[in-house]
This record gives C-alpha cells, sequence and structure tokens, in this order.
C-alpha cells in the first residue's frame, strides 16, 4: 500500500547540492513527489510503498552529499495525494535559511576522528564541536546566535581557534563555542567531600575508577547533569534506585556503539536510523535474553531504552569504561534535572558518590528525548534535546501570536506565530515547588527567546491545574482555556496537516483529563474541528475510590470495576477485607470517589484483576506491564462487550476476564483484552462514520504509547478504509498538549 513521507531538513543543504542528490535518490527507488528550499531549510514529499520510503529516509541520513550538513531531521507519515512523478520545486519565500535557534547536535563524524587522533590538538578534548556539531539551545542566552550571546564568552579562544572560527574554508567557521585545552572549558572531579580532587585527563581516569568500584557518579552533559553507574552491576543499579527514590521506572542505558547495543537488543534499520541520528535520542528496543545487563535497569520489562554517546565527554567515558553505563537525569525523582555546579554538589554524598563537572555554564536544562518506534513511525515520547527548539510547522496561519501553558503532567511549553509552533524542552510534572518555577522559567525563556508578545495564552480547564492558576495570576484577561482532549485531538490534526476548515473522528485515549461535564475524562470519541468537538461517545464510567489514590493503587480501581460488574471483589483480589469493605462504601455512597472514563484506568484495573500489579511506583506502571505480558501471546480473540446509546460498556469485559483466570493464561487474557479495546474503537469509529460521513481517525493520548495497541488498531482501522493519523512529531502523551493549546488560541 503506497503511503507519503514529509520530510523538513535543517542545516547546511542548500547550495550544495542537496536536492539533486534527494532527486536521483527517489529516482532510483520509484518514488514520487518533490524536493524544495524552504525558508526552514529544504522540504521533501515523497510517495511510494513504505520499504521504499524506509529506505528513502535511512539513506538521506547515510548518503547525503560529503559537504551537506544535517542539523535537524523530522518526518511524518501522511495520506498519499498522488504524485506523478519526482520533481525538485521552485523554493519556497527565496529559499533563505531563517533558523535562529537550532537544537543541541550530536557529536559528528569529522570532530569523533579528532577527539581519539593522537595527533590532533583537540585529542581527548571533552568539549571539541565545529559547525557541524555541538551545543546550541542550551548555551545560548539571547538572539542573535552569536559567542557573546551564549556562555561561551566567558572564554576568549586562543589565537589557532579564532584563526578557524574566522576561515570561511575552515569547518569551525563562526563555530560558536569552538575551543581547545588552551583556551576552553575544562572538566574537573569533586569526591565525596565536595572538594576538587582532580582535572582533565586525571579526573577522566577517576571517573574510570569510581564506575570500576561501582560507584554512581553525576556527570555534567549539555543540559544537564546524568546520574551514571555500570549498567551491569545489579547491586549498583539497585542503590541507585534506592539514593534516587525510583524504585523501579526503567532507567536509559548508554552504550559505547551501535554494534555494541545490537549485542544487549534488537534494531531494526528504522530504530537504528533514529539511534544514530543528529538528535540522538533515547530509543526504547526489545532486549535480547541472556546478556549481562543488570535486571533492575528496566525491572519485569521486556524493553530497554538505549542510546549512543553524544558529547564528546560520553565518548570519552564509553570508550574508556568499556561497559554500557545507565545515564539516568540528575535528580530526585519528579523535580528537574539538575543543570548548575552549585545544584550537583549539592547530591554528592546524598545521590552520587562523586560529579565530573565542568566550567561550561549550562543556560537552560534541557533533558534527553525518547522514541519508540510504533506502526512503523517513530513516535516522541518525550520531545526535547537534539528535537527542541525545531517548530511544528503548521499546514495554515494563526491569527495572532500565542503562548501555550501546556497540561499538568509532562509538561511542556509553547509560543507560536505565523505558522510556526515551537515547543519547549520537557519540564515535566508539575506538582511540586522546584517544577513550578521551572514552568515559570520556561515561560519567560520562549517569550524572550523567540521573542513573542502573545495577544492570547492558552492553558488547561481543569482548575487545580498549577499552569490554570499560574494563567490566570500572570495573564489576567488575555488567558483563553481548552479542553483537555480537545487539545489532545488537534495537536494530532495539526501535525499531520488536516486542513483549516477539516474535521476528524477524534479517539483521546489517556490516564485524566478535565471533562465538559465536570467528570475525569480519559476514553473519549469526539468529533473534532480546530475550534470546537462534539463529545459522541465515551466509555461508561466507574467510580475512583480515593480519587488519585487509585492512580497509585489500580486494585482500588479492579474493586470499583468488579463491583459496577456484579462481582465480588473477595473472590478476585488478594486485598485486606475491612480494606475492601471500606472501598465497597465508597464506591457505592460516591464518597471521595469521583467518576471517570478513563481508558488508562480500565488497563490498570484490568492489570490488578489479572494480579500484575496492585499497586505501582511510577505513571502508567500496570498498563505498560499488561502489555509486556500481551505480547507473549498471539491470538486476534477479543472478549465481547456493548455499545448503548453514546456508551461503550465494558463491564461484559469485566465478567469474562474474570471467569477465564481459571482457565488461560495471564498473557493470552490480556493479549484478549488489547485485541478488545481495539475492536471496541473500530466498532465506535464505524457507527460514527456511518453518523458524519467522516473517515479520518486521529489517535491521541498516553494510552497510544502503548505499541501493541497501536498496530494492531492502526492495521484494522485501515483494513476497513480509514485514514488514521498517529502522532508523529510530538509525543501522544500530554507532552504534546501544548501544540494543541496554541493552534486552538490562534484560531479562536
Amino acid at each position: 500500500m503506497k503511503t507519503r513521507v514529509k520530510v523538513f531538513v535543517t542545516g547546511l543543504v542548500q547550495g550544495v547540492g542537496f536536492r539533486p542528490f534527494v532527486y536521483r535518490l527517489a529516482e532510483e527507488l520509484g518514488l514520487k513527489g518533490y524536493v524544495l528550499n524552504s525558508e526552514l531549510g529544504v522540504v521533501i514529499e515523497a510517495e511510494g510503498e513504505k520499504e521504499e520510503l524506509h529506505t528513502f529516509l535511512i539513506r538521506l541520513q547515510s548518503e547525503k552529499p560529503p559537504i551537506a550538513k544535517i542539523f535537524s531531521l523530522e518526518y511524518k507519515f501522511l495520506e498519499p495525494v498522488g504524485y506523478k512523478d519526482f520533481e525538485i520545486r521552485k523554493s519556497e519565500k527565496g529559499g533563505e535559511v531563517k533558523v535562529c535557534v537550532l537544537p543541541d547536535l550530536a557529536t559528528c563524524k569529522e570532530c569523533l576522528k579528532e577527539l581519539f587522533d593522537k595527533k590532533d590538538r583537540r585529542y581527548r578534548y571533552p568539549f571539541i564541536n565545529c559547525t557541524n556539531c555541538g551545543p546550541r539551545f542550551t548555551i545560548i542566552e539571547e538572539l542573535p546566535y552569536d559567542r557573546p550571546n551564549t556562555s561561551m564568552k566567558e572564554f576568549k579562544m586562543c589565537e589557532k581557534c579564532l584563526s578557524e572560527y574566522e576561515d570561511p574554508t575552515d569547518r569551525r567557521f563562526h563555530a560558536q563555542p569552538n575551543a581547545c585545552p588552551k583556551c576552553g572549558p575544562y572538566v574537573f572531579f569533586v569526591d565525596e567531600s565536595k572538594k576538587v580532587v582532580c582535572k582533565d585527563e586525571e579526573a577522566i581516569r577517576k571517573v574510570i575508577e569510581y564506575l570500576e568500584a561501582g560507584k554512581i557518579v553525576a556527570l555534567k552533559g549539555l543540559g544537564g547533569f546524568h546520574l551514571i553507574c555500570d549498567a551491569t552491576r545489579e547491586e549498583t543499579v539497585r542503590e541507585l534506585r534506592r539514593k534516587k527514590r525510583r524504585e523501579e521506572k526503567p532507567f536509559a542505558v548508554m552504550f559505547k556503539d551501535l554494534n555494541t547495543i545490537k549485542e544487549y537488543a534488537e534494531v531494526s534499520p528504522l530504530e537504528e536510523r533514529a539511534l544514530t541520528s543528529v538528535e540522538s535520542p533515547i530509543v526504547i528496543l526489545n532486549k535480547k535474553p541472556g546478556t549481562d545487563l543488570a535486571e533492575s535497569v528496566s525491572p519485569e520489562n521486556n524493553t530497554v531504552g538505549v542510546f549512543l554517546p553524544y558529547t564528546p565527554l560520553h565518548h570519552v567515558v564509553l570508550n574508556d569504561f568499556k561497559r554500557p553505563i545507565v545515564a539516568t537525569s540528575a535528580n530526585v525523582t519528579d523535580e528537574p534535572i539538575v543543570k548548575d555546579n552549585d545544584e550537583a554538589l549539592s547530591i554528592v554524598g546524598e545521590i552520587a558518590d562523586g560529579a565530573l563537572l565542568h566550567n561550561r555554564r549550562i543556560v537552560r536544562r534541557c533533558d534527553d528525548s525518547v522514541v519508540r518506534v510504533i506502526a512503523g513511525r517513530q513516535v516522541p515520547i518525550r520531545r526535547s534535546r537534539g528535537f527542541v527548539p525545531v517548530p511544528v510547522v503548521l499546514p495554515f496561519s494563526l491569527k495572532r501570536p500565542v503562548l501555550a501553558l501546556g497540561a499538568h503532567m509532562k509538561n511542556t511549553v509553547a509560543v507560536a506565530k505565523g505558522n510556526k509552533v515551537y515547543l519547549s524542552q520537557h519540564v515535566g510534572d508539575v506538582d511540586n515547588p522546584k517544577a513550578e518555577e521551572f514552568l515559570r522559567e520556561v515561560v519567560g525563556d520562549m517569550l524572550k527567546l523567540f521573542e513573542v508578545e502573545p495577544e492570547v495564552v492558552v492553558c488547561d480547564r481543569h482548575p487545580l491545574y498549577y499552569s490554570t492558576r499560574y494563567g490566570r495570576e500572570k495573564f489576567g484577561d488575555r488567558l483563553v482555556q481548552v479542553y483537555h482532549h480537545h487539545a489532545h485531538v488537534i495537536s494530532c490534526m495539526a501535525e499531520n496537516e488536516v486542513p483549516l476548515e477539516g474535521r476528524v473522528i477524534g479517539v483521546a485515549f489517556d490516564g485524566t483529563g478535565y471533562g465538559r461535564d465536570g467528570t475525569i475524562w480519559g476514553g473519549e470519541f469526539l468529533i473534532a474541528g480546530y475550534t470546537d468537538f462534539e463529545r459522541r461517545y465515551h466509555l461508561k464510567t466507574f467510580r475512583l475510590p480515593g480519587g488519585d489514590r487509585a492512580v497509585k493503587e489500580p486494585y482500588r480501581v479492579a474493586v470499583s470495576l468488579l463491583l459496577s460488574s456484579g462481582i465480588d471483589p473477595r473472590k478476585v483480589l488478594p486485598v485486606d477485607g475491612k480494606k475492601l469493605s471500606l472501598l465497597e462504601q465508597m464506591v457505592k455512597k460516591g464518597v471521595n470517589s469521583p467518576l471517570t472514563s478513563s481508558m488508562g484506568r480500565l488497563f490498570d484495573g484490568v492489570s490488578a484483576i489479572l494480579g500484575i500489579r496492585e499497586k505501582v511506583t511510577y505513571q502508567a506502571q500496570a498498563a505498560i506491564l499488561l502489555e509486556q505480558r500481551a505480547l507473549h501471546f498471539s491470538t486476534e480473540e477479543a472478549y465481547h462487550f456493548d455499545v448503548t446509546g453514546g456508551e461503550v460498556d465494558w463491564r461484559p469485559v469485566v465478567e469474562q476476564i474474570v471467569k477465564d483466570r481459571s482457565t488461560l493464561s495471564v498473557e493470552e487474557i490480556a493479549r484478549k483484552f488489547h485485541n478488545t479495546v481495539a475492536s471496541m474503537v473500530v466498532r465506535v469509529v464505524d457507527r460514527l462514520r456511518e453518523e458524519t460521513g467522516l473517515d479520518t481517525v486521529a489517535l491521541s493520548g498516553g494510552v497510544f504509547q502503548n505499541k501493541l495497541l497501536t498496530e494492531i488498531l492502526y492495521e484494522d482501522l485501515r483494513s476497513k478504509g480509514f485514514k488514521v493519523l498517529l502522532h508523529q512529531i510530538v509525543p501522544p502523551n500530554d507532552g504534546g498538549i501544548s501544540l494543541g493549546q496554541a493552534v486552538y488560541g490562534g484560531l479562536v
């Protein structure tokens, strides 16, 4: 089946033979479409079979002209439009590149070669860079992007570096972070007593010594500090969990090179492209069995988040240590990543046994990005370092400049003007004073950096979100509110280039969102445009005994589901009798038990009924582990359910699951449940197509991070003739909400 890919490339890609290269490659692969220069770089649209398009994406990066430099490459799959041939089109707006702020770029091949060349004057220098790589977003203070406006202004270039910087023929011509061991930043090591004990090469050796001894080191990166340790030492990883207060949420692992990753995990061609891209994100891969990776890296999980070194400092450490390292953000769980040396010193002796610091200031915090390949697409789970601040380009222009304050969980902020929306780096969950301060910091930073004076400021409808309260206090009359799940669907529409007057069937599945009727939504079927929506169907509501406690204790959700299905929880759940009696009263009387239609909570409850997880230690853990179990069984069977009026009744599903517990494996039941949820969606959107004539379905919300469910559903909907829109530029979770908010605010 033919499809279309749209690619946005920024970098040194104009006037270097890039468009003819794209043309020749497309012709070779039998693709149709066009390539043109735009004000952002190069835009490509190509139509063909999916396999050829995947090959096209990989070869764009690996076979580009030698002089061409790619600073970012974002792509999305869209419905085909029927191009007849491939052509080089005339440039848009003269083709002048106007990208003012670039993302941080992973170390390029040329710098990496010099880094390990004993004859080079920058041999093993941890801050080697050129115009093709190195820090940008995390060192710039204000526009224009010149050295005096970055944190590199504190380092005066030596004669040799200045000569490179001023030579138009040199690779380091106008490389703002240009430096060498003689004139640039340096690293130094701080031990348990918080005293500087060594610097430069001795400091690197001290890091290796600590790692080999099973210790934890705080290492200063591009957008903040990592906590690193030997990923093959179980006792060390457990100690890191204890100190960081991160009980079970998977850690990311950094590997020396791609071949080493392949020893530990399965890597598809698209996953390899993601790993080796200039963005260098964490990529979620399937583990290989029997490796020496510590079990506590990603407990009870078939997957592991892996990435490659993306700074010269990382490369030197991984080259010397020879083993994979855990590289997780240096912070206490749920607080912003540590970025300043003083902050890092405060965790030495508490979380880290020592710290490798340097004397180049980090201007703004920026966590690592995370992606997962789902349904043949690269889906962001967290869009941050490497991708930010490349804009999302809209298929239309907004009426006014906008600031969007994002959601409460996985927060990002956005500013928009014209047809471009600039999303911030990952802010995270805004549920503590440090996170609130970080949100305010990012808002001020984005407005200043992109020189936006918003006519409208957009926030969520939830009255208790900090972002909502902050919006009211700070922006007053300019504040506009949009419903959570409408913003989800708008974000999916916008990045998939639905026309301004377009309407879609929006399926918004997540854990929590404030609904129009004051209840907690999360299992929604909407008919939506960019500025309005209608809720047509939803998951049948149920009680959440204890409110937020039910999110952390899924057995509470299970009690509610069982009671609503006419089943005695005592026959199913191994929970104390007195506790069950109390929960029963809460559910029956509605005491501290808000109503919800949340699909995320339904996943949690089923996980608890199956004995997978009664309590969780991180968001969506019960649902994630339910997916993991489902992957171990293959069946197309599904459970019966009812659609009555505007409600999808899940109660028959719970009844059948409880019955199957005595005869079927947990894996088979989990797979049947995933098939059932996909069937629910197909049946409802089929009805909505009959009722409205719409055949485009937008899937958004955190539930669609579930690879198994999304891939089943994608194929089932496509087989029935639906056009299916998935997230590919911004996350399906609440990290993408700010895009939808910004578009809404710019149009209403």
